[in-house]
C-alpha cells in the first residue's frame, strides 16, 4: 500500500507553519492548499501574481479569471493580493517566501532536482522553478517514487536538466518521506503500509542512518 495523490497533499501539509508565505508548484503541490490545517493561517502565493490563494473551487462555482500558475482555476480569500509577475518575484527573489512545495521529474541525493523539461520534448517555458529553488528558505519535493516505467525517480545523480544544485530539502513520495542530510538521504517515515525495505529497494539514491 501506498500514499495517493491526495495523502501525499495532506502529508506536504504538515510541513507548513503558521505565519508562513508559501508557494504551491504545478501538480500534486497543487493539492495542499486543501490540507492546509485548522486554525492556522498560511498565505500561499502564486508565481503569476497573487498572494493569498484559497482552496479549489466547488464545480459550478468556477472563475475561468482565477487561476494559478498551473492554470487550474482557484477561490481567492478576503486577504487576496494581485500584482504582476515583476512584484511576484520580487518577493521570491527577496527571501520573502518561507517554503516551497514543488513537484519533480527526479531528485538527487544531494539535493540536485530536475523538474523542468525533459530533452526533445516540448516545453512551454522554465517558469518560476529557478528562481523558486535560488530564493525561498526550504524547499519540499512531493512526486511519485518511481516513473511511468517503475524506475526510481530518487537517483544517485540526475540525469535530466537541472533546476537546482543542492536546493531540495525534503522529499515526499507516495512511499514516504526522506531528508537530504550528509552522505545521501534520510528516512524520517514510511507510507502506511510500506516497509523501510520496501523504501529502500525502490529507491537508488544512497539513505544513511
Amino acid at each position: 500500500m501506498a500514499w495517493d495523490r491526495n495523502q501525499m497533499a495532506a502529508r506536504a501539509a504538515q510541513e507548513l507553519q503558521d505565519g508562513w508565505y508559501v508557494n504551491l508548484g504545478i501538480g500534486i503541490p497543487t493539492l495542499v492548499s486543501n490540507y492546509i490545517p485548522d486554525g492556522m493561517s498560511v498565505t500561499l502565493q502564486s508565481e503569476n501574481g497573487m498572494l493569498g490563494m484559497g482552496p479549489f473551487p466547488i464545480d459550478g462555482e468556477e472563475d475561468p479569471d482565477l487561476i494559478n500558475a498551473g492554470k487550474q482555476t482557484i477561490t481567492e480569500l478576503p486577504h487576496t493580493a494581485y500584482f504582476d509577475s515583476a512584484q511576484s518575484f520580487a518577493m521570491i527573489r527577496g527571501g520573502k517566501i518561507a517554503m516551497a512545495i514543488l513537484g519533480a521529474m527526479e531528485v538527487a541525493e544531494n539535493g540536485d532536482l530536475a523538474n523542468w523539461m525533459i530533452p526533445g520534448k516540448l516545453v512551454k517555458g522554465m517558469g518560476g522553478a529557478m528562481d523558486l529553488v535560488a530564493g525561498v528558505g526550504r524547499v519540499v519535493v512531493v512526486m511519485d517514487h518511481a516513473n511511468k516505467h517503475g524506475q526510481s525517480k530518487v537517483l544517485k545523480a540526475c540525469t535530466l536538466p537541472l533546476t537546482g544544485t543542492g536546493v531540495v530539502d525534503r522529499i515526499i513520495t507516495n512511499l514516504g518521506v526522506l531528508d537530504v542530510v550528509e552522505g545521501g538521504l534520510k528516512i524520517v517515515e514510511t507510507a502506511e503500509g510500506v516497509s523501510e525495505d520496501e523504501l529502500r529497494t525502490a529507491t537508488e539514491a544512497t539513505i544513511v542512518n
